[in-house]
């Protein structure tokens, strides 16, 4: 039985590893592509998203543009990591297949209520602005999506301030009401993903491969690097968003921890953080439908991204 989901994401260096992961994995049906503004302007990531289907050969994906802008404050993009184009360090393919003219939070909403009830898997990868409105705008997919597995926040971990990470400071609106409504959610923060680095030796493993794809990964990751040494004090690159992927693909790969999970917006210090309420015994799934990543099986996160690539050839 395979997994299907829909990826929303915003490409993103680390968004087009998970977008090559969902593709390249057999256990996961990936239905369509949705894109928000996050990393770059939405018209850049929805490019990327296109591209690097294309470089993958997986041009039956369908790929719907969304929100450009959070659901209240100003926009902000990671251009210190991403770079002007999002994708930055690679020369990106030109996509054969057109945009479709759907919005994407209607095609969230149009697949979901389409499909059997406890089915479609939603994977948000960068801030949550489409999927809270999609949840506004008809509150009978809460109740029918199968599971919500998102990369954002962290329980201990900040990285866009001191206490808040990027897809949940830059929209913690969407946010709060994503990680409000009554649906099984999982968190995988930055707990998890700060784990997950690519280091000298993954990607020569990548490189090795000896594709185009691999060597296309590799150059992602060389810019990725830099940036992260000259913006975020890391020697290797977090590649935070197909930690998600991989999770739906084998859930030992992260260890998980239920709790009641909710997202500040009245702070100014801490608007965006992610509050995990650790206290006491860890509740059952009846009682409380939220759990958090809190550590990541590294050789097997590894393992798994490595044979995709080298699936999709």
């Amino acid at each position: 039985m395979t997994t299907p989901i829909i990826l929303d994401c915003d490409p993103g260096h680390d968004d087009a590893v998970a977008i090559l992961l969902a593709v390249g994995n057999p256990e996961i049906e990936l239905l369509g592509v949705t894109t928000v503004g996050g990393n770059q302007s939405l018209e850049k990531v929805t490019y990327n998203a296109r591209a690097v289907l294309e470089k993958a050969h997986a041009t039956d994906i369908p790929v719907y543009a969304g929100c450009d802008r959070p659901i209240v404050r100003t926009q902000e993009v990671a251009a210190s990591i991403h770079g002007e184009t999002g994708l930055d360090g690679v020369e990106l393919p030109v996509p054969s297949r057109p945009l479709e003219s759907t919005h994407a939070v209607n095609y969230i909403i149009d697949t979901i209520m389409s499909h059997e009830p406890g089915t479609i898997t939603l994977v948000p990868t960068g801030p949550l602005t489409n999927i809270a409105m999609a949840a506004r705008l008809e509150p009978r997919i809460v109740e029918r999506v199968k599971e919500i597995v998102l990369m954002g926040g962290g329980v201990h971990e900040g990285n866009w301030s001191a206490v808040a990470e990027f897809n949940i400071k830059v929209d913690p609106e969407a946010a709060h009401i994503v990680f409000n409504e009554p649906w099984k959610l999982t968190m995988v923060g930055l707990d998890v993903t700060h784990k997950a680095l690519c280091t000298p030796q993954v990607q020569q493993r990548i490189e090795s491969l000896d594709t185009d794809l691999a060597h296309f990964v590799s150059g992602l990751m060389d810019f990725f690097r830099k940036t992260y040494q000259d913006n975020q004090d890391f020697i290797d690159p977090p590649v935070h968003d197909p930690c998600t992927v991989a999770y739906l693909i084998d859930r030992s790969v992260i260890e998980t921890r239920r709790c009641p999970l909710d997202v500040e917006i009245h702070g100014e210090t801490t608007l965006g953080m992610t509050v995990a309420d650790l206290r006491g015994p860890e509740p059952s799934e009846e009682e409380c439908h939220t759990q958090v990543g809190l550590g990541l099986h590294v050789e097997r996160f590894w393992d798994l991204v490595t044979d995709a690539i080298k699936r999709i050839g």
